[in-house]
């Protein structure tokens, strides 16, 4: 069978699935091969369960991501949901949706880029489902974490007087994109690793943990959709508001100014961390968790909705523009 040729069934593609160098993750009792899989979860643990859908046209295109990017982000999108919660990536189900044109090649390098990346945060595939029909590809990773009973981070816990707090720098991943869109020339440092954020997003689960173990934040998500947008999802969860200083959000080097805080604000697609942690707590953040820069970026307030204090001291509402399928839906 060539690299560019199908599989010739559905068996074949489970055995070539299978083939793949195994994983051995704790309380994992049947993997690929049966009607399910069985895991234990331990004593004084919760079970976390996310998914994230990947759909061709919509979050990647064929002519632009190369298919290791493809299955990389498919499983880093769910990942990023576990760090959000403070908690452990243990298993990933997949299923997987395939057109007749798709080649071995091209699945080859979506499971490379999974694998990988499940191999870095000792994630076990363990099964899934698989299915070839008209239309565009679709992957659904479905990820279960655990978290120490009690000490799941949510986005409702932030309270007024709260400090603001981002990883990364934002608006990298949509750069990124735009170069790619684009077909631009990659010449600068800054090109380079805005193309590897958007390709290759990294999920923060180390600091996820950290911050969960140590009590240090009220509320937590992850960045998927745009700071704006997401900062939003997190004061209505929490029945606060925020109020953001321009000059300490971490946009991207190197870029129009105006331009660089609208990638930070509404680009989306980061998958940094967004936390609140009490003015009592937050001399206990580390300016940098690894290689990872933390910033205080704002402060929760009382009063509902979202401001941005400017570097001459002007308060202005802030305009949520980030990252929202059904609004896009509706404007066609």
């Amino acid at each position: 069978m060539g690299e560019n040729s199908v599989f010739k069934s559905e068996a074949d593609f489970i055995a070539w699935i299978r083939r793949k160098p195994p994983r051995q993750v704790a309380g994992l009792t049947l993997g690929i091969g049966d009607d399910a899989a069985l895991v234990t979860v331990p004593p004084g643990q919760e079970l976390i369960l996310t998914t994230d859908m990947s759909i061709e046209g919509v979050h990647f295109t064929a002519a632009l991501h190369p298919p290791q990017s493809v299955g990389h982000r498919a499983l880093a999108r769910s990942l990023s949901d576990i760090a959000a919660m403070g908690g452990t990536p243990r298993y990933v189900l997949l299923s997987l949706a395939i057109s007749p044109s798709t080649t071995r090649a091209w699945l080859k390098g979506f499971f490379d880029g999974l694998f990988a990346l499940a191999r870095r945060f000792g994630v076990a595939v363990i099964g899934g489902d698989t299915a070839v029909a008209k239309g565009p590809i679709v992957a659904d990773a479905i990820v279960a974490g655990v978290v120490p009973l009690g000490r799941a981070l949510r986005r409702s816990g932030a309270r007024p007087g709260d400090q603001i707090f981002v990883t990364g720098r934002l608006g990298m991943a949509a750069l990124g994109l735009r170069l790619l869109d684009s077909r631009a020339r990659i010449r600068t440092p800054t090109q380079r690793a805005a193309l590897r954020a958007h390709l290759f997003p990294q999920p923060q689960c180390a600091l996820g943990r950290f911050l969960s173990e140590h009590r240090l934040a009220n509320a937590m998500m992850d960045l998927s959709d745009g700071l704006s947008i997401d900062l939003k999802r997190l004061c209505d969860a929490s029945g606060i508001g925020a109020n953001l200083f321009a000059n300490r959000i971490p946009a991207a080097p190197h870029l129009d100014a105006e331009d660089a805080l609208a990638l930070a604000l509404h680009g989306g697609e980061d998958y940094q961390l967004l936390f609140t942690v009490s003015a009592a707590k937050s001399a206990e953040i580390p300016r940098h968790f690894g290689r990872i820069p933390i910033h205080g970026i704002g402060e929760i307030r009382a009063a509902t909705g979202l401001d941005m204090v400017t570097p001459n001291g002007k308060t202005i509402s802030i305009e949520t523009r980030g990252y929202d399928h059904f609004a896009r839906a509706a404007r066609r």
